[in-house]
C-alpha cells in the first residue's frame, strides 16, 4: 500500500474505502471481547467540547477513557488477555513489565480473576503509579533504570517460573480488548466520521481502527481514523515509509505513555491497513492541550492521552463531520502535572520569565515593580543577584516571572520595560 509521507504525517490511501482482509482480530473477536470486558470495564462517558468544536469547525466529542478504572484504557486489553488463559496458565500466574498504565491494568485484571500477578517496574517509577499497582494486589519488583532492563528482568522471571507474559500491545487478545473502545465509540457517537487516537506501540490504535472500520463496513458506512504520536517518539512514520517496523531513537517526552522506539509487529500490520493518517505533535503542543482540557473541559488527562487534542488544536487534524478524540488516560504524577501546566502556560504566552540588568543602586526594584503594575502583569517570582557572567561590578541582575494574558499582553509588558530604558531578556521555559 502506498503512503504519502513527510516529517509529520503518513496516509495509507484507500484505508477508509472497501476493506480487504485485515490481519488480527475479526469483528466477531472484537464483539466477543466487548462482552468479556463489560464484566469489569466502565462504559466511559462521551463529552462534547464546544471550544474544540469551534477550532475544528465540526462537532467534537471527547471519549473519556481517562475516567476508566485504573485511569486508562489498558484495563480492557489486560482483562481480555487474562480471561483467555487456561486454568493451568492462571495457576502459574502472570508477569508484566511497565512503568505505569499497563502495570495497573494487569494488576487490577489479575485481582478480579484471582490470578497472581508479578509486575516489574523501573527503579525510578513515579510513586503514585507504584502505589496504585501495589494497591491492586500485584507483587511489584523494582528492577532496572530503564524500561528495557525492566522488560529483560520480567522475561527472565517468566522463563524461571512459567508465568505467562502479558504484553502491553503486541498480542491479538490485547488488541481485541482495546478495540472494544472503537465499538463503544460508534455506539455513543453513531454520526462520527473521524476518530483521533494516540499511538504508542499501537495496541489502542490498531484495536480501535480495526474494530471501528469493520463495524462501520458491516453497517454500510465508512469512518476515518487518524493516529497521533509525540514528535520525540514516532516510530510509525519511518516504519510505514519503510514498509516494516523500524527502530528509532526516543528523545525524552512528557508523553511517556506512548514513548516507544519500535512498533509492535501485529500492531504495525493492522495500522498499515486501517489508519488513514498519522500526525505528530510537539512537547509545547501537548502541554497546551493538557492545559485546555483542564481549563475548558475540566478533565485531568495525562500527556499521552492529550496528543489527539494537541493535533486538533494545531490544525493537523481535519474532518468533514463529527469528530471523536480519544483521551486514553488520566494517570499523571502531580509533580509532573505542575511542571506541564507551567510549561503549557509559557507555551500559551501566559507566563513570562525575564532577566533584566540593573544599576546597583536603591529604588531599581521598586521602579521595575511599578512598570509591571502599570502593564497589569502579576509578578509570581523574583530573583535578585549580584552574581552572573558578564556583569559589571556596579550591576545587578533581576530575574522575574510574571503572569500574562496571552501574546498581545506579553508584548505589551516587554514594550513597557523597553520604553522605560530597560533591555529585558526573555528566558525560555
Amino acid at each position: 500500500m502506498n503512503h504519502a509521507l513527510d516529517t509529520t504525517s503518513t496516509a495509507p490511501h484507500g484505508a477508509s474505502g472497501a476493506l480487504p482482509g485485515i490481519p488480527g482480530p475479526t469483528l466477531a473477536d472484537f464483539e466477543h471481547a466487548q462482552r468479556t470486558v463489560a464484566a469489569i470495564a466502565r462504559r466511559t462517558p462521551m463529552e462534547t467540547s464546544r471550544h474544540l468544536g469551534a477550532i475544528a469547525g465540526v462537532p467534537v466529542h471527547l471519549k473519556c477513557e481517562n475516567l476508566q478504572r485504573t485511569g486508562s484504557y489498558k484495563l480492557r486489553g489486560a482483562f481480555n488477555r487474562l480471561s483467555a488463559l487456561t486454568a493451568e496458565e492462571r495457576a502459574r500466574g502472570v508477569v508484566a513489565a511497565s512503568a505505569g498504565n499497563h502495570a495497573q491494568g494487569v494488576a487490577y485484571a489479575a485481582r478480579e480473576l484471582g490470578v497472581r500477578a508479578t509486575i516489574f517496574m523501573p527503579v525510578g517509577v513515579a510513586l503514585p503509579k507504584l502505589e496504585a499497582t501495589r494497591a491492586y494486589g500485584a507483587d511489584v519488583v523494582l528492577r532496572g533504570d530503564s524500561i528495557g532492563e525492566t522488560l529483560e528482568a520480567a522475561a527472565r522471571f517468566a522463563t524461571e517460573t512459567g508465568a505467562t507474559v502479558i504484553p502491553p500491545y503486541d498480542h491479538a487478545d490485547v488488541i481485541a480488548g482495546q478495540g472494544t473502545l472503537g465499538l463503544e465509540i460508534l455506539e455513543q457517537a453513531p454520526d462520527a466520521t473521524t476518530i483521533v487516537v494516540p499511538i504508542g506501540g499501537g495496541g489502542l490504535a490498531a484495536g480501535i481502527a480495526s474494530a471501528a472500520k469493520q463495524k462501520a463496513a458491516a453497517l454500510g458506512r465508512s469512518i476515518r481514523v487518524i493516529g497521533v504520536q509525540a514528535e520525540n517518539a514516532s516510530p510509525y512514520v519511518p516504519s510505514l515509509a519503510a514498509g516494516e517496523p523500524t527502530t528509532v531513537p526516543v528523545v525524552p517526552t512528557i508523553a511517556d505513555g506512548i514513548a516507544v522506539y519500535r512498533p509492535g509487529e501485529l500492531n504495525f500490520e493492522i495500522i498499515r491497513d486501517t489508519i488513514d493518517e498519522i500526525v505528530t505533535v510537539t512537547e509545547d503542543d501537548i502541554a497546551r492541550a493538557l492545559l485546555v482540557l483542564l481549563e475548558r473541559a475540566k478533565l485531568v488527562v495525562e500527556p499521552a492521552g492529550a496528543v489527539g487534542v494537541a493535533a486538533l488544536m494545531t490544525g493537523r487534524v481535519h474532518s468533514d463531520g463529527p469528530l471523536v478524540v480519544v483521551l486514553s488516560g488520566g494517570n499523571i504524577d502531580p509533580l509532573l502535572m505542575q511542571r506541564v501546566i507551567a510549561h503549557g502556560l509559557a507555551a500559551s504566552d501566559r507566563y513570562l520569565t525575564l532577566r533584566i540588568g540593573l544599576p546597583d543602586r536603591p529604588g531599581q526594584l521598586a521602579r521595575i515593580s511599578e512598570l509591571l503594575a502599570a502593564a497589569n502583569a502579576n509578578v509570581v517570582e523574583v530573583l535578585h543577584t549580584r552574581h552572573g557572567a558578564g556583569m559589571q561590578i556596579s550591576e545587578v541582575a533581576l530575574q522575574l516571572s510574571v503572569e500574562t494574558r496571552g501574546p498581545a499582553h506579553r508584548e505589551e509588558v516587554v514594550a513597557t520595560l523597553r520604553r522605560a530604558g530597560y533591555e529585558p531578556e526573555i528566558i525560555a521555559e
